[in-house]
Formats: C-alpha cells, sequence, structure tokens
C-alpha cells in the first residue's frame, strides 16, 4: 500500500537520490524506476559505479549527474527541476571515519547543508535525509558526524520557505556495502573462519526492502523537520553468524572472535530516552516532532521534563530478539544475497 501510493506521488515528477550508486539507491531504481515517473537523477562523484548501472538498467528516465555533496555548485546543477530529494550520501564506514573524521564532517554535515540550501533555492518539494542508529547518544565520528547531520536538517526546516524538510532514522541494513553479512558469507567462501567482534553484541535487522518502506512512510507523512524511526527487531551477532552457516549448509564452519573494535556498541540505540518522551507511536513507526523550542534560555535550563525520567530508550537489546528460524527466513528473502545463495546451491 505504502509502495502504490508512492508510485501516485511520484508520476511525472523528477527524484533526485544523492548518493544514488550505493545500496539504497539501486533499492529505490528497483521499486520505481519502471513506474511512471519522470525522471530519476542520481548524484554521485564515481563515475565508475554510474556507467555500471546505466548499463545495468539501460534506462532512459534514469539521469546521471558527476558531482559531490561538498561542492554546492555541483549539487545546485543537479537539483534545479527537482521535485523530491532523497538524500542517501554519506560517509558511512566506522573505521575510516575514526581515522579521517574531517572527510566525514565535509560530507555528511557540509554536504548535507549543501543539499538542503540547494533544494530550497531550486523550490524542491521535499527532501528525506537518511540518518542511523549510529547518531543516537554517538561514540564514533561517522555517529557523531551524523547526529550533527539530523541538526542542520532540523534547524534548516525552520526557515525552509516551502521545502518540507524530514529525517529517517535506521540500524544497519540487512546485506547492503559495509554491512557483516556480505563479510560473514565471503569468508565462508573463502574457507577462513568467520570474525565475530562480540557474539552478545545486538543489531537491528532490516531490509533495503523495509528501509525503503520508512523513507516512503517519512515522504507521504511527513512534516518540516520530523524524524521517523520503523520499528525493527533484532538479533546478537552471535546468532546471525550461526543462522548464516546453517542456510549456507556450513554448520560447522569456524567462528573466530576478535573484541569489540574502536568506536563500536554493545547495543544500538534508535530512540533516546529523551526523544522517546516527545515521539509519536505511530503502529511500525515512531515519529519525532522537531523541537520547536526558540532561544529563550529559560525553556532549556530552567524548566524540566518528567516524562523523560518515565521512559527508556528503544535499542536493539529492549527490541523484539529474533529466533534462529525467523533470523534464517529473513536472510532467505534477501534480494541482495540470492547470488550468493545460488553459488552454494541454496536455492537455484
Amino acid at each position: 500500500m505504502l509502495i502504490q501510493r508512492a508510485l501516485d506521488h511520484f508520476k511525472d515528477k523528477i527524484i533526485l537520490v544523492t548518493g544514488g550508486t550505493g545500496s539504497f539507491g539501486n533499492a529505490f531504481i528497483r521499486k520505481f524506476l519502471d513506474s511512471e515517473v519522470k525522471e530519476i537523477r542520481i548524484f554521485s562523484r564515481d563515475e565508475k559505479k554510474q556507467d555500471d548501472m546505466r548499463q545495468l538498467y539501460k534506462n532512459p528516465k534514469l539521469k546521471f549527474y558527476i558531482g559531490d555533496v561538498r561542492d554546492y555548485d555541483s549539487i545546485y546543477e543537479a537539483t534545479k527541476g527537482v521535485d523530491y530529494i532523497f538524500h542517501a550520501a554519506a560517509l558511512k564506514q566506522v573505521p575510516s571515519c575514526e581515522f579521517y573524521p574531517m572527510e566525514a564532517v565535509r560530507t555528511n554535515i557540509i554536504g548535507t547543508d549543501n543539499v538542503l540550501t540547494a533544494a530550497i533555492n531550486n523550490g524542491v518539494q521535499k527532501v528525506i535525509c537518511l540518518s542511523t542508529d549510529k547518531a543516537v547518544y554517538p561514540i564514533n565520528a561517522m555517529g557523531m558526524s551524523k547526529a550533527l547531520m539530523e541538526k542542520v536538517a532540523i534547524a534548516k526546516s525552520r526557515y525552509s520557505n516551502g521545502t518540507t524538510i524530514c529525517v529517517t532514522r535506521y540500524g544497519n541494513v540487512m546485506a547492503s556495502r559495509g554491512s557483516v553479512i556480505p563479510l560473514f558469507i565471503d569468508q565462508i567462501r573463502r574457507n577462513i573462519p568467520i570474525t565475530i567482534t562480540d557474539p552478545n553484541m545486538t543489531r537491528f535487522m532490516m531490509s533495503l526492502d523495509e528501509a525503503i518502506e520508512l523513507v516512503i512512510y517519512a515522504f507521504e507523512n511527513g512534516e518540516n523537520g520530523d524524524t521517523f524511526i520503523k520499528k525493527a527487531p533484532a538479533a546478537t551477532i552471535g546468532l546471525l553468524a550461526q543462522a548464516i552457516k546453517e542456510i549456507f549448509n556450513r554448520p560447522e564452519h569456524p567462528v573466530k572472535i576478535i573484541g569489540t573494535r574502536h568506536g563500536e556498541k554493545k547495543d544500538e540505540t534508535l530512540i533516546t530516552r529523551e526523544e522517546m518522551a516527545r515521539a509519536i507511536d505511530l503502529g511500525g513507526f515512531y515519529k519525532i516532532p522537531a523541537d520547536t523550542r526558540d532561544l529563550n534560555y529559560e525553556k532549556y535550563f530552567s524548566q524540566g521534563d518528567q516524562k523523560v525520567q518515565q521512559v527508556e530508550e528503544y535499542n536493539s537489546g529492549n527490541t523484539y530478539q529474533l529466533t534462529k528460524e525467523e533470523l534464517k527466513e529473513k536472510l532467505l528473502n534477501l534480494y541482495e544475497i540470492q547470488d550468493d545463495l545460488r553459488e552454494f546451491g541454496v536455492i537455484k
């Protein structure tokens, strides 16, 4: 139903996806390229990935723009005539952001400000910014930069001149680039031990299709400054490794515990305790309205909120925990690992 309504909204519209050669961009194209959308623009700095997409889809509705969100002029040109923007461009790898934090600042924070400024100046109707659970109580540079990205988006929504700006926040997307699932599969393929940091770590388990659902829900229901979170189940990394071994018919494949890496949490949080105090439960989703307080310092420092004391954060440790069979079923349905499953003879 969500996707069908989106198809109606997208009819004869021009859509821009920043960072569009990534996992989200490809999933978005698979969903909407064959609809009555007028044009989907892919904005990124990687010409090789753009050419790969051009050859893969061979669709005249797909237009490619070489540029970088760090460069305002390039994103300004790409947003001319655009109706809707899905802003997925980001530096997402925790280790690389730890070593090069200013690169994360330039892309995730300044780049987002450039995208939003260009959208407002070009009269774009709606922008959906994609964020991550690592932005909540952040302990690493990637999470900190994404947290500030959210703050930039919400602040910008206060004076966006008719452009609606919303944020979506979700956990690790299963089988997306940089996630542990492709790593575990590759280690099985190479017949080397699966490396696990901490088997008791929990992570939200969300497919790319579910991430698309969240973004479309925000697109349909969002008002300026809203942040949307889709409720999602979780599982431990140890259980995930076991499930992957079993669906690939390698139940005895060795596992090596390597210890927690720098910048990793035991549990990931999607909504802080403070946000939960004002979050709106929408069934399968939460909406966090923008904090509309102004620079009246009295409201910030002298007036408290007792409701904060009565709620707890929403994290991967206190959400629904998948059983191994539920997790295996979820893995088997992932489009992103279908070729791997065929290679191992699991499916035909």
